[in-house]
């Protein structure tokens, strides 16, 4: 029997690989001689730099960045072969700061610049991005500082320090002094939102919130936002539409389109890209996935419903080792078996997270 193993993190309670080493082992209790692949995967949140750092067989380092406040801190990204893998989060993340820090008018992106600056001094030849649990509502204006572009207030004065607070005061911007090893790399940004900037579902209104942005605080960052994205017009550096996915990490989207000429991808088609997934299951009888909580958001683009999608074009049983399945959110899957039932305390479900997983991979195993 031959299984292949390729879970998303369990958020909160085991990170992909640990959830991986779970299953595995509960597996071979029942099953001593089968062959079991594990290829734990990411989507472009939490954990995509181990993530897929460890299946591309490639090695971490760190750097030294600003954080979403300007002050200093080390940030560790991945390098296999000619690819880097780089999570916004660890230069300008959420996680971060404390929870009274949390201001998107003073927070800036700076740091994820200086991380695809560090990418591009080691010469890769492409750069995954991923770019959850962002801090920030600056349209990535704060990394585009960092990689040379500058920006010039109506006093003709340059800016710094860039936030999204600051982003209505920027009259015109100068390339001279971009980067230029941004047009010889390709940049790829592993988002599932498909948010566009501005609006009742842009980056302002749905996302700034989260951040610590007050009702009063809206109208600003809608307002900065969309004149940065004038000055990205006037410059032609982007088309006058609004995408789908701009509005990803507060902006960020738009700015790695603008000042990067990246485009967002599926964060879960990327990984399973790179990993060359479907070759890896070619043959297997079953693959095995899996995630903290299944609910309706699943089966938007999250990493197991796009690894069952792969399965079932390839004729091949997808299974979902699941925390915890919501009204029947894995019905589509060959099989899916919860950890354990909705509405337990997550104090107790992170206590017995491994346990409950290895419980529930043996049960599913017996029925193998």
């Amino acid at each position: 029997m031959r299984i292949v193993l390729a879970p998303d993190k369990f958020k909160g309670t085991l990170t992909a690989r640990q959830a991986a080493e779970i299953m595995a082992r509960a597996i071979r209790s029942v099953h001593p001689d089968a062959s079991i692949a594990e290829l734990p995967l990411a989507d472009g949140g939490e954990g995509t730099v181990q993530t897929l750092t460890h299946a591309l067989g490639g090695t971490f380092r760190s750097v030294t960045v600003h954080d979403p406040l300007g002050r200093l801190r080390k940030a560790e990204f991945g390098i296999a072969g000619k690819t880097a893998v780089i999570e916004m989060a660890a230069a300008s993340g959420m996680a971060l700061l404390e929870r009274q820090e949390l201001n998107p008018l003073q927070t800036s992106t700076f740091g994820t610049g200086e991380l695809i600056r560090a990418a591009l001094d080691a010469e890769v030849r492409e750069i995954v991005i991923g770019i959850g649990g962002s801090a920030t509502v600056d349209g990535g204006a704060g990394m585009a500082e960092a990689l040379g572009y500058s920006f010039y207030n109506a006093q003709e004065e340059p800016m710094f320090r860039l936030a999204g607070g600051t982003l209505s005061a920027i009259r015109y911007l100068d390339t001279l002094h971009a980067d230029p090893r941004l047009r010889e790399c390709r940049i790829r940004i592993a988002s599932d939102v498909a948010n566009p900037l501005l609006g009742p579902d842009g980056a302002a209104a749905v996302f700034a919130p989260q951040k610590g942005a007050t009702p009063e605080m809206l109208p600003i960052l809608e307002s900065g936002l969309a004149n940065l994205h004038r000055q990205l017009v006037a410059e032609r550096l982007l088309s006058p539409a609004d995408l789908p996915g701009d509005g990803a990490a507060g902006g960020l989207g738009m700015g790695l389109r603008a000042f990067c000429g990246a485009l967002p991808e599926s964060g879960a088609r990327l990984a399973m890209d790179l990993t060359g997934f479907e070759s890896l299951i070619d043959g297997a009888d079953y693959v095995i996935t899996g995630e903290g909580c299944t609910d309706s958001q699943t089966e938007s683009g999250k990493l197991c419903s796009e690894i069952q999608t792969v399965c079932r074009k390839r004729n091949v049983r997808c299974i979902l080792l699941s925390g915890c399945i919501l009204n029947n959110a894995g019905a589509g899957f060959y099989r899916a078996v919860p950890c354990c039932e909705p509405g337990l305390p997550f104090e107790e479900i992170r206590r017995n997270a491994e346990r409950n997983l290895f419980s529930a991979a043996c049960r599913l195993a017996e029925r193998l």
